[in-house]
């Protein structure tokens, strides 16, 4: 492919990820104090597998130490202000803080049986431990993940302790600060509670399933994939980047990570293109955004919600499947009718990759359909990431043509090995056959080829992913502590449905304000905590399902990201694009307008979530209204379908789509009869019959021409 895009460079993107991803910010070490992070990120991961696979450790101990890995890591890497980011060297007080992190870390290693055994009281050493474990979280916090989550986390503490202070219905009794310093790191209520469970466990596991991802090429494989696929219809470039960038949500937890890797190349696309610099920010900061929404990885948030729920991975992955197909699908449309409207075309031929070249790297895709088929088979969470990131390394091994014939003869040796051990003891399992014959390739691999190197980079890059991780969902898990100890959940449920007056949409809406405050700046993961303990509870006292509840709170926790004022994708994108923050985000929002009106949708009519679907023929017709009522949405808010759509056509477009995408056969039969008739009109209706001039694109141009 031609490398004329103009693609973004890496300082550039470093640049942008510091600005707007605290994650993105850290230092850049040189010398022993490189090899000494180097050394202990490596340790975290080595940790985290030893604990999964070979030795499980109590709750306590597993979650205390992964806690505490990832606040002596963040001291090291991040300094404590911006400006400090580009020095090669450690403060003195940031040693310290890490010493102090390996206290807090390594405490209920070593005093297990005396904290158990102390039915709730704390000792001296215990209080002073347990305060210092809080304030050095809070901390980290804000050096990795960003100020809002920090300043909601210390609120919540305030409101504790000063609980008889509170007007109206917050007062409470209030939490002296012992109990609040016990409850905080002495039970699995407060920093060692469910969120920081699920990083020290699922999440963890996941990102380094993607960082093994990243180190196999899959990354710039998804870009090669979307502008083959993609790249030469109408407005190619930015349908390259819908297709690229929901394929990168499968392996980035964060919408501004998203952004800038995958728009690093195709904003620059867009732009040569023709597209608005605003428009082109907007594209890729809706695309990025809506990675998280995709199945199977989902920005890892749906690993919180089995625990918060109490269901199966597999049946989030699916409930979440059609809201996420019909996002991606309104951003599609909307690119396409806005193409069509301003007469962009494709990538020239020149511009194009090679087709055979980029299919015959199928393979490439293999970790991901690895994962769905592991969590499909009822394979456990933790076992299905491990087997991924197995997966992946048989991958990488594939891309090497030297040892290519030996590692496939060594995977259908194993995998015969194990057909034939199975059926002679009675028995036989595909998915373990496929895992013996992984493992079996890997062992030859280490034989004939020393790859340790990739798998080394691999787990360092995934414990440096997971330290903004670690420190969201321990300040997460000090916000669920306050909620679980006073009760301020059930009271802002409760104060929100007064609001309301008891009435279904208001109380989505108020939800859905609240949702997208609180997901302003905080990283996926922290911000579907905080609106599932704060905002859910509301939709759920109204009767809701709680996995529609559950869902329509991450939906609109995750769009904060491009509603503007905050909407840090955005930002990102407009960094990338040198447009305006602002419009681009407005533009991202408008793209992203199925967002904002299918989690109503689905709380309102659960049949988009399968929830009592029952036939395939029922499934097929849910999905063809709906994506109907997309493309009418879509024609109306751009203006354009196969001609101009006129002033007047416009709200019944809107309207039409809206109910076609509600799954009820009195709103199906409105909104086809609306979508038939604006259909008919496109065709039908000539400047000739009605007076109206027809409006004509401008002649299609190439991306040469631009």
């Amino acid at each position: 492919m031609s490398e004329e895009n103009n693609s973004v460079s890496e300082e550039k993107q470093k640049e942008i990820m510091q600005k707007y991803d605290p994650d993105g910010g850290v230092r850049e070490l040189t010398g022993w104090l490189a090899k000494v992070a180097f050394i202990g990120l490596l340790a975290f991961s080595l940790f985290q597998l030893y604990s999964s696979t070979i030795y499980p450790l109590p709750a306590q101990i597993l979650r205390s130490v992964h806690v505490g890995f990832g606040l002596v890591l963040i001291f090291l890497l991040y300094p404590a202000t911006k400006k400090n980011r580009s020095k090669g060297k450690i403060a003195w007080y940031d040693i310290g803080l890490a010493l102090l992190s390996i206290v807090v870390g390594t405490y209920w290693l070593f005093f297990y049986e005396e904290i158990v055994s102390s039915a709730g009281s704390l000792t001296t050493l215990d209080f002073y431990v347990g305060a210092l474990a809080v304030l050095l979280v809070l901390e980290a916090t804000r050096r990795a993940v960003g100020i809002p989550i920090t300043v909601i986390a210390i609120a919540f503490l305030v409101y504790a302790y000063w609980g008889r202070q509170m007007p109206g219905f917050l007062v409470h009794r209030g939490v002296d600060i012992d109990n609040l310093v016990q409850s905080m790191f002495f039970t699995t209520e407060g920093i060692l509670g469910t969120p920081i469970a699920v990083s020290s466990t699922f999440i963890f596991l996941f990102l380094l399933f993607g960082a093994f991802l990243v180190k196999t090429g899959v990354g710039q494989y998804f870009n090669d994939l979307a502008v083959t696929l993609a790249g030469k219809r109408t407005g190619g470039p930015a349908k390259v980047a819908i297709f690229s960038s929901a394929l990168q949500g499968t392996i980035s937890g964060s919408s501004v990570a998203n952004v800038v890797t995958s728009g690093a190349f195709t904003i620059p696309m867009m732009k040569k293109l023709g597209y608005r610099r605003e428009f082109a920010g907007g594209v890729e900061a809706a695309a990025s955004t809506g990675g998280q929404l995709m199945p199977p990885i989902m920005g890892a948030a749906a690993f919180l919600m089995i625990e918060f729920i109490g269901v199966d991975y597999w049946t989030i992955a699916k409930a979440a499947l059609i809201p996420a197909i019909l996002y991606f699908t309104g951003i599609w449309i909307m690119t396409h009718f806005e193409a069509k409207r301003t007469g962009l075309s494709g990538l020239s031929d020149e511009e194009m990759p090679d087709r055979k070249e980029v299919f015959k790297k199928l393979y490439l895709l293999l970790p991901i359909l690895a994962i769905i088929l592991f969590l499909s088979s009822g394979m456990s969470v933790m076992r299905a990431a491990l087997y991924g990131i197995l997966t992946t390394i048989l991958v990488g091994l594939l891309r090497k043509e030297k040892f290519r014939k030996v590692y496939i003869a060594a995977f259908g040796a194993g995998f015969a090995g194990y057909a034939i051990y199975s059926f002679t003891t009675g028995g036989f399992n595909l998915v373990s056959a496929i895992i013996a014959a992984i493992l079996v390739t890997i062992v030859v691999s280490y034989l004939f080829d020393g790859n340790l190197v990739e798998s080394i980079e691999a787990l360092v890059d995934g414990a440096r992913t997971a330290l903004g991780v670690v420190a969201a969902t321990a300040a997460a898990g000090i916000i669920v502590g306050v909620v679980t100890t006073t009760g301020l959940g059930l009271k802002l449920a409760n104060s929100l449905v007064t609001l309301a007056n008891g009435q279904v949409l208001l109380t989505l809406f108020f939800t859905m304000i609240a949702a997208i405050i609180l997901g302003m700046g905080s990283p996926t993961t922290a911000n579907y905590v905080i609106t599932s303990t704060i905002a859910a509870p509301a939709v759920i006292l109204l009767g809701v399902p709680d996995l529609a509840a559950h869902l329509f709170v991450f939906y609109f926790g995750i769009i904060a990201d491009i509603t503007p004022p905050v909407a840090l994708a955005a930002f990102a994108a407009s960094g990338v694009a040198s447009s305006e923050p602002i419009r681009t985000g407005l533009n991202a929002a408008k793209l992203a307008i199925a967002a904002f009106i299918i989690p109503y949708m689905f709380v309102l009519e659960n049949q988009l979530l399968l929830i009592g679907v029952d036939s395939a023929v029922e499934l097929i017709w849910i999905l063809f209204t709906a994506i109907s009522g997309m493309i009418a949405i879509g024609a109306g808010l751009v203006g354009y379908w196969f001609r101009k759509v006129e002033w007047y056509e416009r709200v019944p477009a809107v309207i039409g789509g809206l109910s076609l995408i509600y799954p009820s056969t009195m709103s199906d039969v409105i909104g086809l009869s609306i979508f038939v008739v604006l259909l008919g009109l496109q065709f039908l209706v000539k400047k000739d019959m009605i007076g109206v001039p027809v409006y004509k694109a401008k002649p299609a141009k190439t991306s040469q021409q631009s």
